[in-house]
């Protein structure tokens, strides 16, 4: 472990531009991808939040798993494959097949949902949620990426708002201090 910090790139919240749903139920803000400038049919892997208004079918994204967490709001029932699941407890994560046939029902209004979608076999993510503070390390090879959920999150000496977030991609020692709940996703990539 090294004591010096890497470089640390902050997304914050209000530079992201919010794109409509093509079934109009929503808008999403990506929040980071990779590679840089990758598409929805060519990301390795791909992190952004949803603001979710109506009910109505998930897109499909065959050889993509997926993990969503809800962030504010009533929550939704997603039926996958078939099956109910409720997920209504916020900053919980729910993992799925993007290539299941999903639909979503509001349970009692709009809500915001945060998204993690990585390309089987080309990508792996590990989702934390912070609420303490902690060390980071981001190892060779990796890349860390913060995003502040609720209240605000100190790293080393630079304060994130609800919804900024930072993308550490070098080898390299940082210190996390939420006040509030903080997404902390350890990201890989790999050759093929």
């Amino acid at each position: 472990m090294t004591n010096s910090t890497g470089p640390v790139q902050l997304l914050r919240a209000a530079e992201r531009p919010a794109t409509a749903w093509r079934n109009g139920g929503g808008v999403t803000r990506e929040v980071a991808g990779y590679p840089a400038g990758s598409g929805l049919d060519d990301f390795e892997w791909r992190v952004s939040l949803a603001d979710v208004g109506s009910a109505g079918p998930f897109s499909a994204f065959p050889g993509v798993d997926r993990v969503i967490t809800l962030v504010e709001g009533p929550g939704m029932a997603l039926t996958v494959d078939g099956t109910e699941h409720v997920v209504d407890a916020p900053f919980r994560p729910f993992a799925f097949s993007g290539d299941a046939a999903t639909d979503c029902r509001l349970l009692g209004g709009p809500l915001v949902d945060f998204n993690v979608m990585t390309r089987r076999g080309r990508a792996t993510a590990e989702l934390t949620l912070a609420t303490e503070p902690r060390p980071l390390v981001v190892a060779a090879g990796t890349t860390v990426l913060l995003v502040c959920l609720s209240g605000t999150a100190d790293l080393d000496a630079t304060t994130l708002a609800r919804y900024d977030a930072a993308l550490l991609t070098a080898p390299a020692a940082h210190t996390l201090h939420p006040a509030g709940t903080t997404a902390v996703l350890t990201l890989r990539a790999f050759a093929g």
